[in-house]
């Protein structure tokens, strides 16, 4: 079934109101009549099943059939803190991200960085299509919100958001090893929020990993080989991804 996302302020009572570019495609492309059904997302984790009742010129009226909670959020909130990497592999993670159930991404200016936003019309520009692909992900993946691209933050910073989450990781080549890195996965999967933190092309300095030690961030290795910025960070996303699912099985 179709499914397309709304605003709440477009919801009233029992009714909901399509406007914009989706009556375009439902009318035109999808070719949709009265007495079809369709399915809305409030972009909350909120999904309504309902009946196209009136299609005008510029807006499709529909009554709420049934109304249920997004099963295909995690019950864990996963905060990814992604250090800039270069060219167009921010878009590629994001994409990817998000189909693997993050909740939050955090673009993130590290010491290491070979990319720098300091232009703040280009930083929008690109926040914009990253948001952009971030919705797009979460459609395609049933996703009941879509996940929040931030403004880019320095290192600082991104650390001491994690003081209102629950816990944190990052890879680290120095870490102890797989028992240590399962154990450590296996605990901050139990709260209700996580930070996870990928270094750029560069990694992070050793004053960014003392940081992160610091506010109680647990280091984990990925193994023994060397992984790219953009395979790290979602190896990490789909380990936290089973353990999350696994729990909530049980």
């Amino acid at each position: 079934m179709h499914c397309f996302y709304i605003e709440r302020g477009q919801i009233e009572e029992d009714w909901i109101r399509i406007t914009g570019d989706d009556v375009n495609h439902i009318k035109n492309v999808l070719r949709m009549n009265v007495g079809e059904e369709l399915v809305l997302c409030d972009k909350e984790g909120q999904f309504y099943t309902c009946l196209i009742e009136e299609i005008s010129g510029q807006e499709i009226q529909t009554k709420i059939v049934k109304k249920e909670d997004a099963a295909t959020e995690l019950p864990t909130k996963i905060y990814l803190f992604q250090g800039l990497p270069k060219k167009d592999k921010m878009e590629l993670i994001i994409q990817k991200a998000v189909e693997l159930g993050v909740y939050e991404v955090i673009p993130v200016a590290t010491k290491y960085c070979v990319v720098k936003i300091e232009d703040k019309k280009k930083e929008k520009k690109k926040l914009e299509r990253w948001q952009a692909i971030s919705e797009a992900a979460a459609k395609q993946s049933g996703r009941g919100i879509i996940p929040r691209i931030h403004e880019v933050m320095n290192f600082q910073e991104a650390v001491k958001m994690t003081v209102n989450l629950e816990g944190g990781i990052i890879p680290y080549e120095r870490s102890e090893g797989m028992k240590a890195s399962k154990d450590a996965i296996a605990k901050v999967c139990l709260g209700k929020s996580i930070g996870v933190f990928i270094g750029p092309e560069g990694g992070f300095s050793e004053e960014e990993i003392k940081l992160a030690f610091k506010q109680g961030i647990q280091p984990i290795t990925l193994g023994k080989r060397i992984l790219r910025t953009e395979t790290a960070g979602l190896a990490t996303l789909a380990l936290l991804m089973f353990e999350i699912e696994r729990n909530s099985e049980e």
